[in-house]
């Protein structure tokens, strides 16, 4: 399979109206499953201990534990007794109003390629193993599921009211890069994290970054970066607290009101923040200086 690039502007040829291709399971080869074999082994011995443990139950009862790619067919026979979600194969990055359209579905799109060998440690399009490693084992949380079908009716909203970069800020400080409180300390939940053998360690150990408490406003007008590590972890008590947040919150005028606040600057700590960690930011100057 090519995998080159995955930014696209149209449905390719063969792809359906809602972008949705086969999966052409029978066509990845043994080095892309050799791929696969060799991310999940690294991350699996890396996650215990730093992982929720909904992230955990739902690498056990989706049996991703097995060799290969999976295979989304059997993996969406799987979740859909457990959450009524699905996964469905997607070229590429798709429109927006595809995504939150799956997503308010209980369809979670997927890419069907795989990174190279020579990409285990980062990969700035989504692949198959941060789409199913990442995100599917948290569709497998009741509580979780619904939040993410309840973003993706958010989206839609968002869309009308041109606010989808303040709701995109949700998306990507909770669902790819949130942090939980949990017994045992702060966990990783979020599949940026999840899928990346480097920020697994550096989102819980590093000094470097700040780890606030979890304020919906405050999420929403926070910069964030594609292309490195994070500098600020939001932090959420459980999975209620978020999807409730999520779900009995009027978004329109909060909209109205962000639209007149200033964006907050990546790193940056408000007086009102409740801070867990106050970060040395040391790793961001040192990439600043290189």
């Amino acid at each position: 399979m090519e995998t080159e690039s995955h930014v696209l502007e149209r449905p390719p040829e063969g792809a359906g109206a809602d972008w949705t291709i086969p999966q052409d399971w029978q066509a990845y080869g043994d080095a892309e499953h050799r791929v696969w074999d060799t991310l999940f082994a690294r991350q699996s011995k890396l996650l215990p201990g730093r992982v929720s443990e909904a992230f955990l139950r739902g690498l056990d009862v989706l049996r991703l534990s097995k060799p290969g790619i999976p295979d989304f067919e059997e993996l969406s026979e799987r979740l859909m007794k457990l959450t009524g979600w699905q996964v469905v194969a997607v070229p590429g990055l798709v429109p927006d109003e595809v995504f939150f359209d799956h997503l308010a579905n209980r369809r979670f799109v997927a890419g069907n390629f795989i990174r190279r060998a020579d990409q285990l440690d980062y990969l700035q399009e989504p692949d198959v193993f941060h789409d199913v490693f990442g995100h599917v084992p948290m569709l497998a949380d009741p509580v979780f599921a619904d939040y993410m079908a309840a973003y993706g009716k958010g989206g839609q909203r968002a869309l009308e009211y041109g606010s989808l970069k303040q709701l995109a800020r949700l998306y990507w400080y909770t669902v790819e890069f949130g942090l939980i409180e949990e017994a045992g300390g702060l966990r990783i939940y979020g599949s940026g994290i999840v899928s990346s053998h480097g920020e697994s360690l550096f989102a819980l150990d590093d000094p470097s970054p700040n780890r606030i408490r979890f304020d919906l406003k405050r999420v929403m007008r926070t910069d964030y970066r594609i292309d490195d590590f994070q500098q600020n972890y939001f932090v959420i008590p459980d999975f209620e607290t978020l999807l409730h947040t999520t779900v009995e919150t009027d978004f329109a005028p909060l909209y109205t009101e962000l639209a007149t606040l200033p964006d907050i600057a990546i790193a940056d700590i408000l007086p009102e923040d409740d801070v867990i960690t106050h970060g040395t930011q040391d790793y961001a100057r040192k990439r600043a200086a290189e």
